[in-house]
């Protein structure tokens, strides 16, 4: 009975640990040669990635083999070819999602070459362009940075979080941009307002500021996910010490102005600093913590946050995601801030370039 009570006692302990700390096993599961920002999947589990494009990849989007870790370019190399007879190819491309459909969804900002930013979808079933969607100048201006998601195949909307840095920008035009599936229509929503703009919150990354020519960059609405139901689309900048919530249909409501649309956020949590976000089936919410080397978790029951998983070499964790193949969140390290900009116009980012994984609390959300 003694040893009994002991060994209930051992793992009592073990499990309030963990309860305390969350989960704190990762692994490596595979190295690049180029910086990886976003990931997502294809229906066999395999990663689409896109090459971050502050390093002005050749190839903009990689699809990589589960099995054998062997990678090319995403859907092909032409697609991956800047040219002028047309502009049927990917510019600059950071955001990147799937959907239940087989298709991925890849945003393309368009900085680096004379094109207009779009979406651009392809399907991995049928190995063939589904649709692109292009994003004009009213909701694309020139400060933006659409960067990152939410494909919203239940209510027919992809949400886009823009940073407002693109082009010199400070983040005081961060703002949403929604796209009607159907339709193609655009809008440019919340620009410049209390939840979109960054907070006077520098990044700090082993007591370094990031920062261009002396000037902390501030980046505004950055990481985006919504949950299971599409009910709530969680957001909010990357400096920034709030996460933000608001329904869905209200987001995406024409008939609401931008007052009533405000009015009708919530603040949700604390957060850290971070970059990409994901979500489980339980609402606990995962994101990517730059000046840890972590990525840190929300958790649904009393909105703490507290540290998912840390490694030294999880240098600027930035698109964090679901794989709903075989269970696991899959999270980049980009190394952004050692880039030539941050560095007095020396590139110290080092090879070779992570991509982790770990097991989420509970089951993650499929396409998240």
């Amino acid at each position: 009975m003694k040893t009994i009570s002991v060994l209930l006692i051992v793992i009592t302990s073990v499990i309030s640990l963990k309860a305390q700390n969350t989960v704190t096993e990762t692994e490596v599961f595979a190295t690049t040669e180029q910086a990886v920002g976003n990931i997502t999947f294809t229906d066999s589990g395999d990663l689409v990635y896109s090459h971050h494009p502050f390093f002005a990849p050749e190839n903009r989007v990689m699809i990589m083999d589960a099995k054998t870790k062997t990678s090319k370019p995403f859907p092909n190399k032409a697609w991956n070819t800047p040219r002028t007879t047309d502009d049927n190819y990917l510019s600059n491309v950071l955001g990147i999602r799937n959907d239940e459909n087989g298709v991925v969804w890849m945003l393309d900002m368009a900085q680096r070459n004379n094109v207009t930013p779009k979406i651009v979808g392809w399907n991995t079933k049928t190995n063939q362009l589904e649709r692109i969607y292009y994003l004009p100048e009213s909701s694309v201006p020139k400060h933006a940075q659409p960067n990152d998601m939410v494909v919203d195949t239940k209510n027919g909307y992809f949400i886009i979080a823009d940073e407002g840095i693109g082009n010199g920008g400070d983040g005081t035009n961060a703002a949403f941009i929604i796209v009607d599936m159907k339709t193609g229509k655009t809008r440019r929503l919340l620009e410049g307002t209390r939840t979109t703009l960054p907070e006077n919150t520098p990044t700090v990354i082993n007591g370094k500021h990031l920062a261009v020519n002396g000037t902390d960059l501030l980046v505004g609405n950055d990481g985006i996910t919504a949950d299971a139901n599409f009910e709530y689309i969680y957001y909010g900048p990357l400096n920034g010490t709030k996460i933000y919530r608001i329904k869905t249909l209200d987001l995406v409501n024409e008939a609401l102005t931008e007052t009533e649309l405000d009015s009708k956020i919530e603040t949700y949590s604390e957060k850290p600093n971070n970059g990409g976000m994901s979500i489980d089936k339980d609402g606990n919410i995962y994101l990517t913590a730059l000046e840890t080397n972590s990525v840190a978790v929300v958790l649904a029951k009393d909105k703490s946050v507290k540290t998912m998983v840390k490694d030294p070499n999880m240098v600027w964790p930035d698109g964090v995601s679901y794989n709903h193949i075989d269970g696991y969140m899959y999270v980049s390290a980009a190394q952004v801030n050692k880039g030539a900009v941050f560095n007095n116009g020396k590139d110290s980012s080092t090879k070779p370039f992570y991509i982790f994984r770990f097991k989420p609390i509970v089951k993650g959300v499929s396409f998240r």
